[in-house]
This record gives structure tokens, C-alpha cells and sequence, in this order.
């Protein structure tokens, strides 16, 4: 990959979007600086097949003249996406300025600036550089958790959020007005996540070894603990359905189709599929043939343990309430099995909305999840925009699981 082009992240007012920064490069003797975009426009899209599709396209762009461009553009589909140390979370700037400086709210506020201040140099943006010209006091985290140590330390930083506070949105506004993101064909796009999720699927795994997928919970000698295969259960409102689950290294495998997780109401409902069928993905794992014999001749015990329960129903309801009504532990669960299924059908989208930044639900989950980081604060009620988005996420959740026809 040309690294002199990189795929960033930024996490605004209206949600995370995607785009290309070019940090600096030399050329007829002059410094240049750039993003994707034309002229006053600064394209960025809410997903990485979207930018790809966009360079695909041939499309006009002020990159195209970077010397590297050709490099970049033909480069491998998955470094288009952005790497965690180019993701800025401009909106979360001001929470990190809401407690005590620690070395990695100075390294993040210092990057947030960093870029802000590059966008409004690139995009001539009057508000911006106004912003940062004006308050010099905001080169101060440059230095790093040096310049905050102490009384005067501390006294520094009170000056920082003081100053961030009363012009930031100013400056998160007039980036958020120079966002863009050109018409797409649509073809192109599905082709470009096709492509992404391939290549996701392409990357080489390790075999873990058998130590490696024991797990804890189930009697000694049992079966699930021999074959290292989970039975989890899913606790929607109206229903709670059965399913499997393993891990291939970290990459998460569901009996399913790898479109859809396969669920079933009762353990002998589930039985029967396992000795009558197989699946499109986990009956590929060497262990399952054990499972499979062990539901055809009726010793099969399905039951789920407590850590691979997942309650899904009533967070809406607690989430509403407030932060101190959620339940830390059925949370954080709960995350953990959106964030496995959309791994395993390939939904970058629906992964993110969990463990990206920006939105006002995921900095929620953020505070719950988190309760001894200090630099975090409490969101402000009301909580009604919480608790919607995350009924949303959990029917997006319910349209990936399915009860298959039996043999």
C-alpha cells in the first residue's frame, strides 16, 4: 500500500464516515496537503465499500494528481480500511476533556486536533483555523502528559476544555457542512463489499489447538467441552431460541449459512437438525461430526452456560431509564454476541455500530462497560435516541437468525 495515502476514519455530529488523507507530500519544490474530494468538497462515506467503489469508479477527485495515486488505487481491497490508529473521534473530544488528563486522552485530543486543523487548512475553513490560530493554548497537548502533571498541569488543561467548549461544535459544524458523499452506482458498491468480505474471509487463520478451544463451564469429560462447540442461547422479547457457536482462532462460526445464524426453540428441535443435517459452515469444523453422532444416537445435552446466554430483551427499557439501570454484565454479553454475528455474515456496518465511535448509544455503552475510567462522562438524560437506536440494532440482530427447514 502507498502509505503516503491513508484511509482515515472521523467520528462527526452526524455518525463515523470513511475518506483518504493525503498527510503531506513534496512536489515542484512546494508542500502539499489533501483529501478525497473536489474542489470545496470533502467526500467521505459511512462504509469502506463505499470508498472503494467511489475509487473504482474512475471518478474525478483533487487525489488523482498525488503522485502515488495509481499505487494507492490499485492497491489491495483491505487497505482500504482504516487502521485503528487513523480513526479520529472528533465528537468525543469534548468527553475526553471532561476529567482528568491521562497519557491517552493527551495522545487522542492531540490527533483529533491534528486532523481537524489539517481539514481546515485543506478545505479553507475560516471557522477552523480561526479556532486553532486564535488559542494557541491547544498546541499544549503536542507535549504530551508532560505539560499536565500537578496543580498548574491541571490548571492548563481546565484552560483547554474552557476554550474547546465554547468554540468545538463551531468547528465540528463547519466540517460537517463540507461532507459529501457523490452518488454511487449501486452495483458497484455491492461488488465492492462483496470483494472486502472475500478478501476478510481469504485471510489466513490458524488452527487453534485443542487446548485452545476447551471451554470452562461444562461438566468434566462432557462433550461440549471435548469438542470445543458452545451452545448459546438468544433471549429476544417475544421468544428465546438455541444455536451453536465455536471460534476458529478469534474468527467467530455459528451453525448457519453464513448469511444466517440457524436457531431452533428447544434442544430436541435442535437435536433433530444436528443428526438429519449439516450446515453450510460449522459442520466443516473437525469436531462436529462428534456432535453430530451424539444427536443421532440421543445422548446430545444442549444447554447453554451462563456466559453464553444473551439477553437481548429489556435493554431498551434500561437504557431509557438511565446508565445506572444497566446491567454491566448482560450488556457487555450482548455486545459480544452482536459483534460475533456480524463478524460471521460479514456486516461491517452492524459491527460498528457497537464498537465504533461517535454515536451517541455506542459513547453510552462506552460509559456502562466502563465504569472505572475516569476520563468518561455520564451521558445526559433524556435517553429516548439511546434506547430507539438500540431497539433498531436488535431488530437488525433478529433478521440474522433463522429456523431452517429440516431433511
Amino acid at each position: 500500500m502507498a502509505k503516503d495515502i491513508v484511509p482515515i476514519e472521523l467520528g462527526l455530529p452526524e455518525g463515523d464516515v470513511t475518506t483518504l488523507w493525503a498527510p503531506s507530500w513534496r512536489e515542484d519544490n512546494d508542500d502539499w496537503e489533501a483529501f478525497l474530494g473536489l474542489d470545496e468538497d470533502l467526500y467521505a462515506f459511512d462504509s469502506t465499500a463505499e470508498l472503494l467503489a467511489l475509487v473504482r469508479s474512475g471518478a474525478e477527485q483533487d487525489l488523482q494528481d498525488h503522485p502515488s495515486w495509481e499505487q494507492f488505487a490499485n492497491s489491495d481491497v483491505l487497505d482500504f480500511r482504516a487502521a485503528d490508529e487513523n480513526c479520529y473521534d472528533l465528537v468525543g473530544v469534548l468527553e475526553l476533556l471532561g476529567d482528568d488528563p491521562t497519557e491517552s486522552s493527551v495522545d487522542e485530543i492531540d490527533q483529533s486536533f491534528a486532523i481537524a486543523r489539517s481539514i481546515g487548512e485543506v478545505c479553507e475553513l475560516v471557522t477552523v483555523t480561526k479556532f486553532f490560530n486564535g488559542n494557541p493554548i491547544l498546541a499544549s497537548v503536542t507535549h504530551g502528559m508532560d505539560e499536565f502533571y500537578g496543580r498548574e498541569g491541571l490548571k492548563l488543561w481546565k484552560s483547554i476544555r474552557k476554550t474547546v467548549a465554547k468554540g468545538w461544535d463551531d468547528v465540528l459544524d463547519a466540517i460537517q457542512e463540507v461532507i459529501t458523499a457523490p452518488a454511487l452506482d449501486k452495483g458497484e458498491v455491492d461488488q465492492a463489499r462483496r470483494d472486502l468480505e472475500a478478501a476478510e474471509a481469504a485471510l489466513p487463520e490458524e488452527e487453534p489447538e485443542a487446548e485452545e478451544t476447551v471451554r470452562t463451564g461444562y461438566p468434566e469429560g462432557s462433550i461440549w467441552e471435548k469438542v470445543g462447540i458452545d451452545p448459546i442461547q438468544i433471549v429476544f422479547g417475544d421468544q428465546e431460541f438455541l444455536s451453536l457457536r465455536c471460534y476458529l482462532g478469534d474468527r467467530p462460526v455459528f451453525l448457519g449459512d453464513g448469511d444466517q445464524v440457524y436457531v431452533f426453540t428447544s434442544s430436541r428441535g435442535l437435536g433433530r437438525y444436528l443428526a438429519d443435517n449439516d450446515d453450510d459452515t460449522l459442520s466443516r469444523v473437525a469436531t462436529y461430526e462428534q456432535i453430530k453422532i451424539a444427536a443421532t444416537d440421543g445422548s446430545l445435552d444442549v444447554q447453554a452456560t451462563d456466559d453464553n446466554v444473551y439477553v437481548l430483551a429489556g435493554l431498551d427499557r434500561d437504557i431509557e431509564i438511565g446508565p445506572s439501570m444497566v446491567d454491566p454484565g448482560q450488556l457487555g454479553l450482548a455486545v459480544e454476541l452482536i459483534t460475533d454475528m456480524a463478524n460471521y455474515v460479514g456486516d461491517a456496518e452492524l459491527e460498528a455500530s457497537v464498537t465504533g465511535r461517535g454515536s451517541s448509544l455506542r459513547r453510552y455503552m462506552h460509559y456502562v462497560l466502563n465504569p472505572d475510567d475516569a476520563t468518561l462522562l455520564e451521558p445526559t438524560a433524556p435517553y429516548d435516541d439511546e434506547a430507539s437506536e438500540w431497539r433498531d440494532l436488535v431488530d437488525d440482530v433478529e433478521q440474522l437468525v433463522t429456523t431452517p427447514d429440516m431433511a
